[in-house]
């Protein structure tokens, strides 16, 4: 998947943001980060999600893995982990 939306001088993007980008719920977004260590916000005092382009590049990688290629997440972990 393209990561079009992204802006060049931007360097936190909100759950709403990236859930637009994907096109899916936040809630999915809040799954992955509960499944995927290698999705880790920031989070502000008030408990806002506030995600990196290397976070928004690593769920770009699980996207692919598990809604394009049909992969289970315990399948797109055990990718993740070989890919290291």
């Amino acid at each position: 998947m393209k990561l079009s939306g992204l802006n060049e001088n931007k360097l936190y993007y909100s759950i709403g943001e990236v859930s637009k980008i994907f096109g899916v719920n936040s809630s999915l977004i809040r799954f992955w980060e509960k499944e995927f260590k290698q999705i880790s916000p920031k989070k502000t005092e008030s408990g806002k999600r506030k995600f990196t382009k290397q976070d928004i590049e690593n769920i770009n990688v699980i996207y692919e893995l598990v809604k394009e290629k049909g992969y289970t997440l315990a399948g797109a972990k055990e990718h993740l982990k070989s890919e290291k």
